[in-house]
């Protein structure tokens, strides 16, 4: 029950236990005083069970007691602990009930127990949602857990050093486990700390804790599982989906069409709620697309109904408000917004990182954090957001680089030089600089470590890291990943799933639900997203401009400044602002406590580091940030390195 309770704020409207006894002896449900009213079970656990599930609620849709969790299917041999959504659940419910299926409640939650009975593994395909569950099937002595297709909802385990599991939505559930002991996984330290990329493989930051990734899933009988965990062996683990895309033969015009189509029906799932639904609103394309495509579905029903939710910034460079301010007056919604503070973050810094589990790469995860802070305190309990776009749609400013490689790797020349020139036109970006991109995808890995020395860039080896203490593998995470035939779908394609949005979904997942928020995307619609991938990469990105069938699909819809938009923000917050000038020498005091308290992963020269990016010797990077976020982390979880011993223990 400590394990659930750790993650109370995920779920603060209702708790559920059910556990199991060997065999085939009936299991036992299990309330407490959190557990709504009418739910009936014991006060407490029977003993000798080998299984438990148990369940924190937050009530999206059926906010009745019959859609309590753990759920069973009317036989009581199925039980599944979920989370997350189904969005397409009323659909798939027709369908079941058309085959023989029946339903007691109103809930997505009984629909993955029906599909489950009526398809085995196979249901996982049927569902276009974000999820996490574990399901015990008493009646096939098995038990069946899955993440989506995007890893969009968290699943983590932990096999104990008994031979006992553990799965968990949030790492700091393992702490009140009696063999627990955070350990540092000094690859993954490195990865982050040097490459700035997390969750972009099953390992985590903590030894020995793993993650079911995007579209994996585990089928498994109870005693081989027993027998894994005995053996110390990782969870045999499937991969249900693989991220294929879905070719495109017509023009640009139908394809600009096609996204509309496809984006418009993401929204529509996903404004499926009994809860009142807002939308975070950045004043980006992405966001401001939602926004308006949410006042086309509601219609004359939007006013006074829809709401947007965004952050401000006082630095005027970083101030995103009169973008905003044109989308809402285009839509009428109610917007509210919020100003991050420096001093706030510093305050909250370890507050959030304890949310988090892991370390976090800049501020914007403050700003993020705000945000739902802002929607929870007007009562709003579901957020439409644009995470995703970027990925699918070539947004980052890094694919000019893959986008110019390809066309010199493939001979375009003509191509090449026009691109090179729109691109140095409507962004700035100097033909140095793009050279250096392209230098980046095609020259092997000793001579690109030499360019990345000489133009300082990020490099392999950094004095202000201990490698030896992290015992770590210094290959660039992204090597070997962009293929020169199609660079644009492949580094979209790692993107998806190592590089970029893992670690978005980590931390949005954590910021909204610390406030018992539930953040949906719609641009992560499996349909959208193999759509958009098999796009030529010439409807996404040309002439200079990203995101062209997003831009051309919702023409009549978004306001012209926003379309043409090139800039890119998003939630950011003034960190350059804050550690050089505002909040320097506090900033500077936490990179020395970093350094002091890193227990030698962090060098004497990761101050120098520090100094000369907040000094403007060197171009800004939210490196120092990521040194600070570090020595939080380690100091809030207690985390060990070497198998040495932690100054203190972890604190909730």
């Amino acid at each position: 029950m400590q394990m659930t309770r750790a993650v109370r704020h995920r779920g603060p409207d209702g708790e559920g236990f059910v556990f199991f006894p060997p065999g085939a002896q009936a299991a036992t449900q299990v309330v407490s005083a959190e557990s709504p009213a009418g739910v009936i079970g014991s006060p407490f656990p029977p003993p000798g069970c080998v299984l438990g599930l148990g369940h924190r609620r937050l009530a999206i849709i059926d906010l009745s007691a019959a859609a309590h969790q753990p759920m069973s299917d009317a036989s009581a041999d199925c039980w599944i602990t979920f989370n997350g959504e189904i969005y397409n659940y009323l659909e798939l419910r027709a369908e079941l009930s058309g085959q023989g299926q029946s339903f007691r409640t109103g809930s997505d939650t009984e629909v993955i127990l029906a599909a489950w009975r009526q398809w085995g593994s196979g249901c996982l395909s049927r569902f276009n949602g974000m999820f996490a569950f574990v399901l015990v099937d008493r009646r096939h002595q098995k038990i069946f857990a899955a993440r989506d297709r995007f890893g969009v909802k968290p699943l983590y385990y932990w096999i104990t050093p008994t031979g006992g599991l553990a799965l968990v939505s949030e790492i700091k559930q393992l702490l009140s486990h009696p063999h627990w002991a955070a350990r540092l996984n000094g690859q993954r330290a490195y990865d982050f700390l040097n490459w700035k990329v997390c969750d972009h493989t099953s390992e985590t930051l903590f030894a020995g804790v793993r993650q079911f990734r995007g579209g994996e899933c585990l089928e498994i009988s109870i005693d081989e599982i027993a027998q894994c965990c005995a053996r110390q062996a990782p969870l045999p683990l499937r991969r249900w989906y693989e991220l294929r895309p879905a070719e495109y033969s017509g023009d640009f015009a139908s394809a600009s069409r096609r996204f509309r189509e496809l984006l418009e029906d993401s929204v529509r799932l996903r404004l499926r709620a009994d809860v009142p639904v807002g939308s975070c609103l950045s004043g980006g394309l992405d966001s401001s697309a939602i926004v308006c495509l949410v006042r086309r579905l509601l219609g004359d029903q939007s006013a006074g109904i829809q709401r947007t939710f965004s952050a401000y910034s006082d630095v005027p460079r970083f101030d995103e408000r009169r973008f905003i301010m044109d989308v809402v007056r285009q839509t009428g919604a109610s917007a509210q917004s919020v100003v991050p503070d420096p001093d706030e973050c510093i305050r909250e810094l370890e507050r959030i990182t304890w949310q988090q589990d892991e370390p976090f790469g800049s501020t914007s995860i403050f700003a993020q954090w705000k945000v739902f802070e802002l929607a929870r305190s007007a009562g709003v309990k579901v957020m439409l957001d644009g995470q995703g776009a970027d990925e699918a749609l070539g947004g980052y400013h890094g694919y000019f680089g893959p986008r110019l490689a390809g066309l010199l790797a493939r001979g375009r020349l003509r191509t090449f030089a026009r691109e090179s020139a729109a691109i140095r036109r409507l962004h700035g970006q100097s033909v140095g600089l793009q050279l250096r991109l392209v230098a980046d995808e095609l020259v092997p890995g000793p001579v690109a470590e030499i360019l990345r020395r000489l133009v300082g860039r990020t490099i392999t080896r950094p004095r202000y890291l201990d490698l030896k203490k992290l015992s770590a593998d210094t290959r660039p995470p992204h090597w070997g990943l962009i293929q020169l035939r199609q660079p644009v779908r492949s580094l979209s394609i790692a993107q998806l799933t190592a590089l970029s949005l893992p670690m978005l979904l980590h931390w949005e997942d954590r910021d909204s639900m610390a406030h018992g928020v539930e953040a949906r995307l719609p641009f992560l619609d499996y349909r959208l997203v193999e759509c958009c991938l098999g796009l030529p990469e010439s409807f996404k990105l040309s002439d200079g401009w990203t995101k062209r069938v997003l831009r051309e699909g919702l023409r009549d819809l978004l306001p012209e400044s926003i379309r043409e938009r090139r800039d890119k923000l998003g939630f950011a917050t003034a960190e350059e602002v804050w550690m050089r000038d505002r909040r320097r020498e506090t900033f500077l005091r936490l990179i020395e406590q970093a350094v002091d308290e890193s227990q030698g992963i962090l060098t004497p020269a990761a101050l120098l580091k520090a100094r000369r990016l907040l000094d403007g010797v060197e171009p800004f990077s939210f490196l120092a940030w990521r040194f600070v976020s570090f020595s939080v982390w380690m100091r809030r979880f207690a985390v060990r390195v070497d198998g040495g011993s932690s100054p203190l223990p972890p604190r909730p």
